[in-house]
């Protein structure tokens, strides 16, 4: 997590490991999970923003998007699609 986090802000970062890595099945916890703790620390407003309605998604859509069909995901989130594959190794 950033070291320069704030008390809201660490709450924020908190609240998103904890959303990505406890959706309800191993698949999408560990994928979404080790890849957040891994980019969080970079991320700017814009990227925490789209990653908080990325992992609002319903898992089959995400499963969908990760593993068969990334170019099917909306536009907003090919950038984060893309670099999770590619972080994974599942990259074409």
């Amino acid at each position: 997590m950033r070291d320069d986090c704030g008390e809201a802000w660490g709450a924020r970062c908190r609240r998103l490991i904890y959303r990505a890595s406890h959706r309800g099945t191993r698949e999408m916890d560990f994928l979404l999970g080790r890849f957040v703790m891994a980019h969080l620390p970079r991320w700017d407003e814009p990227t925490l923003r789209r990653w908080e309605a990325l992992i609002g998604e319903a898992d089959p859509d995400l499963g969908r998007w990760i593993f068969a069909a990334p170019e099917s995901a909306p536009e907003a989130y090919h950038t984060l699609i893309f670099e999770l594959r590619r972080f994974h190794g599942l990259q074409n």
